[in-house]
């Protein structure tokens, strides 16, 4: 789950770190009154979009007018924001963060994310913000310092004073760990995966500011996390959406074999098998251990609605979920959606003889596979004859 940056630094202002006053806008009718309530007519007018690189794209813009404030409003709502992490399709920009502006001396990064290779929370810092990290770490990977944390436990003072001294803040040492200390109170209060402040500035008072926020709640954490005003479907796209909506999880790939399977285990099982005969899955979709018929037929609607999808292998294990259920279902979905590329089933456990009863008397094209083998092979075999 994403939060806008205006969603991140209300929850950062709760916890009394430094942000400058800003104001989130959905119009340039809205311009005047947040200048007014800012007491200010200098300022920065920012994009608001789950990405990155908003500068680079002219998605960050300085104004020192409110006509100026207005135009570039105006001109930042209508634009489609185009960055690395988008791609050349971009992404709209729907509001407005209308911000004070920073006399800004230096700039720094800061980030706390989940390191698996750690098993733990990292704070990773820089005293060369305001670029993309991975470039730093690329070109002056000198220029980057780990530091593991732990859960439940405060930021130690020797960790503060070592994240000082590499930033050479150490005139500002409180003030620097008091920041990292609020920050690693925000990101385990709300279950967070990333927390990345880039950039955070020293100003010509020898202030210490945080100018931008990327935060990222653990999607497991939604239902507790669900008031932070963050988007449970930031970034995913519809078939992604549907499928979380159907408790289904769902990862599009690369290749063009479908797959639809019950179990996590099984489904990675298959997506090996398929690769093992020489082509690669088109997508990642587990149904569970307890989808009903009409979740079966929506998965495979979602499937073959992909249209990188050339061959669709359906391979499940009836447990609680039994055979003739997922039968069913796959009859139902393909009178409704159509057939229009190769089909292979396997069907294995409760019901078994029943579900394929099922699908044998349906009259549809529908090849049936004896094992998860059999199955990936007649799926690449029937992809490598179209």
């Amino acid at each position: 789950m994403k939060l806008h940056e205006y969603q991140a630094k209300q929850l950062l202002r709760n916890y009394q770190l430094p942000v400058p006053a800003g104001i989130k806008i959905d119009s340039p009718n809205e311009v005047l009154g947040a200048l007014e309530h800012l007491n200010i007519t200098r300022g920065v007018v920012k994009a608001q979009a789950y990405t990155g690189g908003r500068g680079k794209a002219g998605g960050i813009k300085l104004f020192n007018s409110l006509q100026e404030a207005q135009e570039l409003t105006k001109s930042i709502l209508n634009m489609t924001l185009v960055t690395k992490q988008t791609g050349p399709q971009g992404v709209p920009v729907d509001s407005i963060l209308i911000e004070e502006a920073s006399n800004i001396t230096h700039e720094y990064y800061l980030a706390i994310l989940v390191d698996r290779v750690d098993s733990a929370p990292v704070l990773i810092i820089s005293p060369e913000g305001g670029m993309d990290i991975e470039d730093v770490a690329e070109k002056s990977p000198e220029k980057i310092m780990k530091i593991v944390l732990s859960y439940g436990k405060p930021i130690s003072d020797g960790q503060k004073a070592q994240a000082a001294a590499f930033l050479s803040l150490e005139k500002q040492e409180k003030e620097l760990g008091d920041i990292l200390q609020g920050l690693y109170d925000v990101f385990c209060a709300y279950d967070a995966m990333l927390l990345e402040i880039n950039p955070l500035i020293s100003t010509s008072d020898n202030g210490l500011f945080i100018l931008d926020c990327k935060f990222d709640i653990d999607d497991n954490a939604v239902y507790r996390q669900i008031k932070s005003g963050g988007d449970q479907y930031a970034e995913k796209n519809k078939a992604e959406i549907d499928a979380k909506k159907w408790g289904m999880s769902y990862i599009a790939l690369e290749g063009e074999i479908g797959c639809m399977v019950n179990g996590a285990g099984l489904a990675m099982a298959t997506m090996d098998s398929i690769k093992y005969f020489g082509k690669e899955p088109a997508n990642f979709l587990d149904v569970g251990g307890s989808a009903n018929e009409e979740a079966v037929a929506k998965a495979f609607e979602i499937i073959s609605s992909d249209k990188a999808v050339k061959c669709i292998f359906i391979n499940v294990f009836g447990g609680i979920m039994k055979c003739d259920t997922i039968a069913l279902g796959i009859v139902a979905a393909v009178k409704k959606v159509g057939l229009n590329v190769p089909l292979v089933v396997r069907l294995e456990g409760t019901n078994v003889e029943l579900g394929k009863k099922i699908i044998d008397e349906s009259g549809l094209d529908i090849v049936s596979a004896s094992d998860l083998a059999d199955g990936a092979e007649k799926a690449v075999s029937l992809l490598q004859k179209k």
